[in-house]
């Protein structure tokens, strides 16, 4: 698909057949440099982990929060492709921001302060594609779970289309997060 996604005629016209696609129930789609993702609906251990890494953002960081769970975002394309349309497994944003009320489906990504991902059927795609894609969409920090290798990172510093920085620990340990966040994370649930 990239060689044709880079004709601008095709772009516009693969942006508006995703934008109103219908996804099947149990399924959700994105676009993301030019192809589209359909993945299943996350298992268990999955929404185990977002669920603690929120509870701890919740109870223990420095600033007030809001948190979405799979909450589309529009993105900077990358060159010769359409607009990326990404949906994280969760997105934080101050607040006092106030950025999900009255957003529709699809929301531009500023103000939002970290995505998280956890792996699923397409870890490649979270480890890689969709980190250049936050990056591009210039959101500071970019947490990912990865069960199958049992290591959190977390990229920061994003410049010239990727995320020049990361720290990673093996699922167990505690993760530092900078601000706004600005706590340990504990990954010891995460087993």
């Amino acid at each position: 698909m990239g060689a044709m996604a880079q004709d601008p005629i095709t772009q516009k016209l693969l942006l508006d057949w995703f934008v109103d696609l219908d996804t099947p129930e149990g399924l959700r789609a994105e676009l993301v440099e030019g192809e589209l993702v359909v993945t299943p609906v996350p298992d268990g251990h999955h929404e185990h982990c977002i669920s603690r890494i929120v509870g701890q953002v919740h109870r223990r960081c420095q600033t007030n929060m809001q948190f979405s769970a799979n909450k589309g975002l529009q993105l900077k394309n990358a060159e010769g492709y359409p607009q990326d349309h990404v949906v994280p497994d969760g997105t934080f944003a101050p607040k006092e921001l106030r950025l999900y009320r009255g957003a529709g489906p699809w929301m531009p990504c500023e103000g939002v302060a970290m995505v998280l991902e956890v792996t699923s059927s397409k870890p490649r795609t979270d480890r890689e594609i969709k980190r250049r894609c936050y990056a591009r969409g210039g959101i500071p920090l970019y947490l990912v779970v990865d069960r199958e290798t049992s290591w959190i990172t977390l990229f920061s510093g994003p410049e010239s289309g990727d995320y020049q920085e990361l720290r990673a620990v093996a699922f167990g340990k505690q993760l530092a997060l900078p601000e706004p966040f600005a706590f340990e994370l504990d990954t010891a649930d995460f087993l």
